[in-house]
């Protein structure tokens, strides 16, 4: 514990952040000796043991970078967090994991993708990490908890562990800490700052083996995401969307600069899975059917004019396709997922 309040000492000093932190260690040869150095006074001194209690009354546990929980891929990252607080099941941080973020403003059809796609690799024993913000991340997580089990997703915060925001996303922040963890880098009781969401959004990119990039626009914190996965040699995948739409121009222009690779949903991550899937499921002549349906919502009798058969003939290569996750039904028709 004495180390710990060290740590934390000098991490909370004002105008220290993990490049000081690492250079106070080089230059006095210890943690003990670097937190000594700043001769903090006592009321600075008190702040961190309150929060301290505060942690450890809410449950929310410390990891350092030297302990065996500490994120592996976090790690490797030139002056990442020296310490991170957790809140939820600390093993959740020891998994397989993929970021997937976007705006807050996705389209229907982009929501239902990244929520379909998040389930996917939960399956898959992923774990789904995000930023707990809306609209994307939110179905993101979503999707990862809809999974059976424990250890589904990670929200990174930009404020302290403990601090729900946006508060809309109190049920999910709960969800959250009871079947994944919610992780941070600033204090435990802080609110969030302009400044700490870049910060959130190095440690999603960091604490991941790659990134999923929905819908976005140009000057968006997704595409800082993405700017930070890419630096750390992450393969980026970008889902495109409809050149007219704002929201695409992020995607779209990472996959014309050849910097993301094109993402068109589970078959480019589980084709080996998929394939044995399709074999069970999936008609030898869903092609024609499959191809008539899109992310606007069709109807039976509209698909029976199109491939000319009869809504019983449809019937059952439907409930195929829909068992398959390749289709919903909706109360204005069938879309593709």
């Amino acid at each position: 514990m004495h180390d710990l309040f060290n740590k934390l000492l000098i991490l909370r000093t004002p105008g220290i952040g993990p490049v000081k932190y690492n250079a106070l260690i080089q230059k006095f040869g210890s943690v003990d000796a670097a937190a000594e150095s700043l001769n903090a006074d006592i009321e600075f001194s008190d702040s961190i043991k309150r929060e301290m209690d505060l942690a450890e009354s809410l449950g929310i546990k410390y990891i350092c970078d030297d302990e065996s929980f500490y994120p592996k891929l976090l790690r490797e990252i030139k002056n990442h967090p020296p310490v991170l607080s957790v809140r939820g099941d600390i093993n959740t941080l020891s998994k397989k994991s993929v970021a997937m973020v976007g705006t807050r403003h996705a389209s229907a059809a982009g929501l239902l993708f990244m929520e379909n796609l998040a389930n996917d690799f939960v399956n898959h024993e992923y774990v789904v990490v995000s930023g707990m913000a809306m609209g994307t991340d939110t179905a993101a997580h979503t999707g990862a908890l809809r999974g059976t089990g424990d250890l589904q997703t990670i929200a990174v915060l930009a404020g302290g562990a403990d601090y729900i925001w946006p508060l809309e996303n109190e049920r999910l922040y709960n969800y959250i800490i009871q079947r994944g963890a919610v992780i941070s880098e600033m204090p435990v009781g802080s609110k969030p700052i302009a400044n700490n969401f870049i910060q959130r959004n190095r440690l999603i990119a960091g604490i991941s083996e790659k990134l999923i990039l929905g819908e976005a626009d140009l000057k968006s914190g997704s595409m800082t995401t993405a700017g930070f996965a890419l630096d750390y040699e992450r393969p980026v995948y970008a889902i495109p969307s409809h050149p007219s739409d704002e929201r695409a121009a992020g995607p779209n222009r990472l996959i014309k600069q050849k910097k993301a690779i094109l993402c068109q949903g589970r078959d480019d991550f589980f084709q080996n899975d998929a394939k044995k899937e399709n074999k069970k499921l999936s008609p030898k002549n869903d092609s024609e059917l499959l191809d008539k349906i899109g992310i606007i919502p069709v109807s039976e009798s509209v698909l029976t004019q199109l491939v000319k058969k009869s809504v019983s003939e449809i019937k059952c290569e439907l409930i195929i396709l829909e068992l398959s996750g390749k289709i919903k039904k909706t109360d204005m028709g069938y879309v593709k997922l």
